[in-house]
């Protein structure tokens, strides 16, 4: 299994575990390949944070939509011309 490596170093992170906690994470971090410790852990909680915010972001965008839509429902605006058009040839259709 290809080693999974973290390549960047910019800041510093500590937390403190349990001790079982701190086994946990080592034997998921060698069974995934992972380099060490620090690489599982940064890479795990990377991947879950943009999955985070990917579906939080996902949510906001519907609810916008859900605004948008029920806003057009409550206020119609008046059909345009090429809308009104559509209507009448339709209706001239099944008349």
């Amino acid at each position: 299994m290809a080693t999974k490596e973290l390549n960047t170093k910019d800041a510093r992170f500590d937390t403190r575990l349990t001790r079982e906690q701190k086994f946990l994470f080592e034997r998921a971090a060698r069974l995934g390949g992972y380099r060490n410790l620090t690489d599982f852990v940064v890479i795990t909680v990377q991947e879950k944070a943009k999955k985070i915010i990917s579906e939080r972001e996902r949510i906001i965008a519907s609810e916008k939509d859900s605004e948008i839509f029920f806003d057009a429902i409550a206020n119609p605006k008046s059909p345009n011309k090429e809308l009104i058009k559509a209507a009448n040839e339709f209706k001239a259709l099944f008349a």
